[in-house]
């Protein structure tokens, strides 16, 4: 069973940066696409930023050039380094595993907060 256990959330002032780090145990890293999500109050989870196994990343347009996505095989941890961090950034981030065979199999982390504010 995956499990991924997100850490680095905080509270952080406009402007600045933080960098959450996503831990994956239970599976092959490697074999994983990886991504990050975040659930404001009151809205929907929305996907952030998302990394293949090929390391192939994309972003919403909301992050792009400030945000990046990567990951370490060697350490089965995904990052996302948030620069530039704006008070609409504050939400719960959520880190994603997805494994691709002949079925799709996902497992979430427990999430951790991300607040921006002066």
């Amino acid at each position: 069973q995956v499990q991924l256990v997100e850490s680095g959330g905080d509270l952080v002032q406009p402007g600045g940066s933080l960098r959450l780090s996503c831990a994956v145990s239970g599976f092959t890293f490697r074999g994983l696409e990886m991504s990050w999500h975040r659930q404001a109050p009151g809205k929907e989870r929305e996907l952030v930023a998302s990394i293949t196994t090929g390391d192939s990343t994309e972003y919403a347009v909301s992050v792009k050039g400030r945000f990046t996505i990567a990951r370490d095989n060697a350490k089965n941890t995904a990052y996302l380094q948030m620069n530039s961090l704006k008070p609409e950034d504050t939400a719960v981030y959520y880190c994603r595993a997805t494994f691709r065979t002949f079925k799709t199999y996902i497992s979430w982390g427990q999430g951790t907060q991300v607040t921006v504010s002066s």
